[in-house]
């Protein structure tokens, strides 16, 4: 089974500055409000469908899939809630720890948010500066519900 353990937290906009190429993402949402996430996402030229269950505490199952290119286009356009998450992925490596630092576009405009996948939980791990409040917990930042109720910033 896999597992994702992550954490999420809102980015200082005065203080992060991307220093590295990011990535497009669209990515759309299947079934909403099953208690199962079903997600399909392009992200530069490379496409998936993604299972997710329900979140226990920081965890939650993950499974991930590629698909062709041309069926996820077909499904975001006709199959998935609208409007899509569109969002530039940037990387950033700090304090010994991969970051994603998502700057939306489209209907949640001016949102910042940055994830950290961890190994366990009880990972400790450093905060960037440009880390403004921890949004783990609130549901209103899963990308799910993005879709579902932009956050405009």
């Amino acid at each position: 089974m896999g597992t994702e353990i992550e954490r999420k937290f809102l980015v200082n906009k005065a203080k992060w500055q991307p220093d590295s190429n990011g990535v497009h993402y669209r990515q759309g949402y299947l079934c909403p409000g099953t208690g199962v996430t079903v997600r399909i996402r392009i992200a530069g030229e490379q496409a998936c469908i993604t299972v997710k269950g329900p979140s226990r505490g920081y965890s939650r199952a993950e499974y991930e899939y590629s698909i062709p290119l041309p069926d996820a286009e077909e499904m975001l356009s006709s199959l998935c809630q609208q409007p899509l998450i569109e969002k530039t992925r940037y990387p950033v490596d700090y304090g010994g720890h991969q970051w994603e630092v998502d700057v939306f576009a489209a209907a949640n405009q001016g949102l910042i948010l940055a994830e950290i996948e961890l190994p366990s939980e009880d990972t400790e791990f450093p905060l960037p500066p440009w880390v403004d409040r921890e949004v783990s917990d609130d549901p209103r930042f899963f990308n799910s519900a993005l879709a579902r109720t932009p956050q405009p910033r």
